[in-house]
């Protein structure tokens, strides 16, 4: 595994370069856009997200989940048609995994845009089988197609829901009426940004009977436009800051976190904010999985 000395790391103004089996944390950037449907960029998204995270503290305000090790792989080739790079992204994961067999790594997957996501479910589903997928987002993405391809950033989920992974969605707030009908086919658990604002937050986002293994998939729109606008498809009314760590935190408790992951950041030269709010995103869900694996005695 090749150690990518050129390219950037995760936190490396902080933190020295540690063996890929010392490390809890796997990141792996997957920069693929092929099918973004509004503004561009995302491509960008991971370089951006490494950039910020120079500007991190080790210290996340309750933890320091470095401690635990984090290693930044080569870039995923992402120059290729998307069957290719979603195999690309799923060796990546498998790779991580693979670094310590005994008490494999989580994955975290820094995209580009969301259809990335299906490479680390395949990777995880064929090393663990079924788990369950939490989704913050501002759509649903359960199209069947879009803009003629199964494999737009709008049907990610939709390919989840084949594999028979049950989903929870968290923050949606544009969805289409195919979508709708997918979710109640489905028994998708949805907790809607309108619901969210009249009703304000559960107590519990999961389902008791949902798997107590879980892969986290954030796409950066499930926020406000006012906490991240640089994304390709900006919805208003989105998730605030702590309203959406308040959630991730409730995602991950009780539950083993098989892998995670930020998409969808589409970096503006004139919005560092943007960047350093995906950086730190990514840093707090590290935290969450940290903390909650040291209550449970994995760590």
């Amino acid at each position: 595994m090749s150690l990518c000395e050129h390219e950037e790391r995760f936190l490396d103004s902080e933190l020295e370069p540690v063996a890929p089996g010392k490390a809890r944390f796997h990141i792996i950037p997957a920069g693929y856009e092929a099918s973004v449907s509004y503004g561009g960029g995302t491509f960008r998204g991971p370089a951006a997200i490494l950039a910020a995270s120079r500007q991190l503290e080790l210290w996340d305000g309750l933890s320091d989940p470095s401690r635990l090790g984090l290693f930044t792989h080569c870039p995923v080739d992402c120059d290729a048609e998307t069957a290719e790079v979603l195999m690309r992204i799923e060796a990546s994961v498998q790779a991580a995994l693979d670094a310590a067999p005994e008490n494999p790594p989580v994955p975290v997957l820094l995209g580009g845009e969301h259809t990335v996501t299906l490479g680390a479910l395949r990777a995880l589903y064929k090393r663990y089988g079924s788990f369950g997928v939490v989704q913050f987002d501002a759509h649903a993405d359960l199209r069947e197609r879009y803009d003629g391809t199964p494999y737009s950033h709008a049907c990610v989920m939709r390919r989840a829901l084949e594999m028979g992974l049950p989903l929870v969605q968290v923050g949606v707030r544009a969805c289409s009426e195919e979508e709708v009908r997918v979710r109640t086919a489905h028994g998708v658990t949805c907790w809607d940004a309108r619901q969210l604002a009249e009703h304000g937050l559960p107590e519990h986002i999961l389902p008791p009977d949902f798997p107590s293994r879980v892969y986290v998939t954030f796409d950066v729109d499930g926020l406000d436009p006012a906490v991240i606008r640089a994304t390709g498809t900006p919805v208003p009314g989105g998730l605030g800051w702590w309203d959406a760590q308040h959630m991730l935190r409730q995602a991950v408790e009780g539950r083993h976190v098989l892998g995670m992951d930020v998409v969808e950041l589409a970096p503006d030269l004139g919005d560092i904010a943007s960047d350093f709010a995906a950086a730190q995103l990514v840093y707090n869900m590290m935290g969450m999985v940290q903390r909650h694996a040291a209550a449970k005695g994995r760590v």
